[in-house]
C-alpha cells in the first residue's frame, strides 16, 4: 500500500500547492490497548520526521484521524507545528475527537465534510477500576452529595461508599483539568482562527465552553457536525469539503488508503507526509510456541 498513498498524497499535493501531512490511527478497529493509538508526546519524533524538508512558507494541510489522546502532548505538539507553519489547515476526513478536536482547533481553518465531525474536549480520567470517567461528572457528583447533604445530613450513610473512592486531590486534579483543556482550546483561537477578529477574545472563550459543556453533549464520544458546528459558533472557519470535487476525491482517497494500510497491516498508527517520510507504530503479534 505504500506506493499506493503516495501516488495519492502526491496528486492532493498538487492540487493544494501546499504541504501535505497525515496522522491516522486504527482507533474504529484497534489491535491492541487504546493508549497506543492516542496522541502521545512521542508523536513529536513522527511529526519531527515528517516536517523535515518541507517548504514551511507552502502552508501545511494537515489530514487528521484520531480519537484524541493526552492534552499535555497535544500542547506540545500544536507548539512545535505552529512554530513550522504560519498557515495550517487541518482537514477531517471522518473524525478528530477530544485532543484531536483541540489539535484541528489550533489551526487557522478546518476542511470538513457533511459526514466529518469533531467531538467534546471535557478531560477523561480513569477511576481505580481502569475505566475513563469525565472530570467534569465528578465534579458534578460531589457537589450533588454535598448539596443533599447539606439539605438533610441523615444522606450521608447513603453516600459514604461512593466519597470513599474519592482520593485526596481528586477534585483539584478534575478542576484543573477542564481548565487545562478550555485554555488550550481559547489561546489557539485567539491566536490562529479568530486572529484580527472584533472580540477575538469573547468568541475564543465561547468556543471552549461549548466543547467542553458536558451538560450539552451529554457524551463524551458523541459527534459534533459541520452544520452544528456553524449554526452554534458562526466563526469557526469551516471549509466544505464537498465545494471542490477533485480536492474531495484526493482528500478521500488519501484517507481509504491510510485505512487499509492500518487495517491490512499490524501499524496502529501512521504519520507521512507528500514527500514519501513517514513514521510508523505497530503491534508486535507474539505466537505462543506449540505444546508438545
Amino acid at each position: 500500500m505504500d506506493g499506493i498513498r503516495q501516488d495519492h498524497l502526491s496528486a492532493l499535493q498538487a492540487i493544494t500547492g501546499r504541504n501535505v501531512v497525515v496522522y491516522a490511527t486504527d482507533w474504529m478497529e484497534p489491535k491492541g490497548p487504546a493508549q497506543l493509538g492516542s496522541i502521545q508526546l512521542q508523536d513529536m519524533q513522527g511529526l519531527m520526521e515528517v516536517f523535515r524538508g518541507l517548504d514551511q512558507s507552502a502552508g501545511l494541510d494537515l489530514i487528521l484521524h484520531s480519537p484524541g489522546g493526552d492534552p499535555n502532548a497535544a500542547a506540545s505538539i500544536v507548539q512545535y507545528m505552529r512554530s513550522k507553519f504560519g498557515d495550517v489547515r487541518v482537514i477531517v476526513p471522518l473524525a478528530a475527537m477530544s485532543a484531536a478536536t483541540m489539535w484541528a482547533l489550533s489551526a487557522d481553518s478546518i476542511l470538513m465534510g457533511k459526514h466529518s465531525q469533531l467531538g467534546p474536549i471535557d478531560p477523561q480520567l480513569a477511576n481505580p477500576q481502569g475505566y475513563m470517567v469525565p472530570a467534569a461528572s465528578i465534579l458534578r457528583q460531589f457537589k450533588t452529595a454535598q448539596e443533599e447533604c447539606a439539605v438533610d445530613p441523615s444522606k450521608l450513610s447513603a453516600w459514604v461508599p461512593t466519597l470513599q473512592q474519592y482520593f485526596p486531590g481528586l477534585l483539584e486534579i478534575c478542576a484543573d483539568a477542564d481548565k487545562l483543556s478550555k485554555t488550550l482550546v481559547r489561546d489557539w483561537l485567539k491566536v490562529y482562527m479568530f486572529k484580527g477578529m472584533p472580540d477575538a477574545e469573547a468568541k475564543a472563550d465561547e468556543a471552549a465552553d461549548f466543547f467542553a459543556d458536558t451538560a450539552r453533549h451529554i457524551s463524551h464520544s458523541r459527534g459534533i457536525a459541520r452544520d452544528q458546528l456553524r449554526a452554534e459558533l458562526p466563526h469557526l472557519k469551516i471549509e466544505n469539503l464537498e465545494d471542490d470535487a477533485a480536492l474531495q476525491d484526493a482528500v478521500l482517497s488519501v484517507f481509504h488508503a491510510v485505512s487499509h494500510t492500518l487495517s491490512m497491516s499490524g501499524a496502529v498508527k501512521l504519520i507521512e507526509n507528500h514527500l514519501g517520510r513517514r513514521f510508523l507504530k505497530q503491534v508486535q503479534q507474539i505466537v505462543p510456541a506449540p505444546q508438545v
